[in-house]
């Protein structure tokens, strides 16, 4: 017999153990450690342990055999909760217990849970963001939603009365052969742009903290020589440590890009790219990864101008009765200005990159 109670703080080995059954695809790595869950989803904040529904099997001695976790998505201003928005974040059954109609109840149990604290409208599959859970755990890069590795998830949402609110393209480039990414503007931006690396990134917001938890990304910046050296363009880039054991080679992520509006058609996202990608490469890096969201057909194109490979994709489901999110989906990154002249934040260090020999620059997080 199956009951279903409220998470303990007994539960975590159990849990670990539940995902490493159930998550078995490209979308996720193996949890070796339970400390692992602790840093990146019970030391959130808002954790709630009420939101974080076990199923377990009386008759075989409480045995845990599938769980849910539900939160809620942030406010506008990205510095609280919005109770109105209410996410299913991971769902996992053991295999031998599939078919059973467990995952439809932790279904409905947690959507109960968020309904109950206000949610008008329930999400499943996090989605920057609107992604309290899952980040650094499920998803690669970023939270892309629920992955077609992942084939269960869109048939059983479907049935639940859920419908696509978005997708995400993931998309791996490789870095174990010579980059070969030609592009005749690049010999006018080298002259007129430098390449920063900026030693741990501060988070933009508390949403951002929270979501990150410990990371500390690097920050790469194109600054103009010739105009006081504003901002043109950054990326956002962590190591991808867990993902590396499943997909066999040492991988980083780039969480977001942005190049400044006026300047944008002038190849310098891609230009700032390339210096990323030669940066990891001289890291002994094996992979990149970059998660474009349909909110981001620039993003996109950039990928495919890189030669990068689209190798899953992400699906974010809605229900109930408001489509519109407050909140702009896809970018986890602050948007460039027309014009922006940013001095150095305070306590990081910078140090220009020179094109081409981005591994003598100082590292951050992203090194090997």
């Amino acid at each position: 017999m199956i009951e279903y109670r409220r998470f303990r703080n007994t539960d975590p080995p159990a849990l670990a153990d539940v995902w490493n059954e159930s998550h078995a695809s490209r979308s996720s790595y193996p949890v070796r450690t339970p400390a692992l869950l602790e840093r990146w989803l019970f030391s959130k904040p808002y954790f709630d342990p009420e939101g974080l529904i076990v199923a377990v099997d009386t008759q075989a001695e409480g045995r845990v055999v599938g769980y849910i976790l539900a939160g809620f998505g942030p406010n506008a201003e990205l510095n609280a909760l919005d109770y109105s928005q209410g996410v299913i974040c991971l769902l996992a059954v053991r295999p031998a217990y599939r078919r059973r109609g467990i995952a439809r109840e932790l279904v409905g149990r947690a959507e109960e849970y968020l309904l109950r604290h206000g949610a008008k409208v329930l999400r499943a599959g996090p989605r920057w963001p609107y992604c309290p859970f899952g980040f650094g755990l499920y998803g690669g890069t970023n939270c892309p939603g629920f992955l077609a590795s992942d084939p269960g998830a869109d048939p059983l949402f479907r049935k639940l009365g859920y419908v696509p609110a978005g997708t995400t393209i993931v998309f791996h480039k490789r870095l174990d052969s010579p980059l070969a990414v030609a592009d005749a503007r690049f010999q006018i931006l080298r002259r007129r742009y430098d390449t920063m690396v900026i030693r741990s990134a501060i988070p933009p917001s508390w949403w951002h903290e929270c979501v990150w938890g410990t990371l500390e990304p690097v920050e790469f910046r194109l600054t103009d020589k010739l105009a006081n050296h504003f901002i043109a363009g950054r990326a956002l880039v962590w190591e991808l440590e867990g993902y590396g054991w499943r997909w066999g080679l040492p991988a980083a992520g780039v969480l977001d890009i942005q190049v400044r509006e006026d300047l944008r058609g002038q190849g310098l996202g891609k230009f700032l790219m390339v210096q990323v990608l030669r940066f990891l490469q001289e890291q002994y890096f094996g992979l990149c990864e970059v998660q474009a969201a349909d909110t981001q057909p620039e993003l996109t194109g950039l990928c495919r101008a890189l030669g990068m490979e689209q190798v899953d994709y992400g699906t974010t489901y809605i229900k109930g009765s408001g489509s519109t999110s407050p909140v702009n989906e896809g970018s986890a990154g602050v948007m460039l200005p027309a014009a922006e002249s940013v001095p150095s934040p305070s306590g990081l260090t910078e140090e220009a990159v020179e094109p081409g020999a981005a591994g003598r620059a100082g590292r951050g997080d992203v090194q090997r």
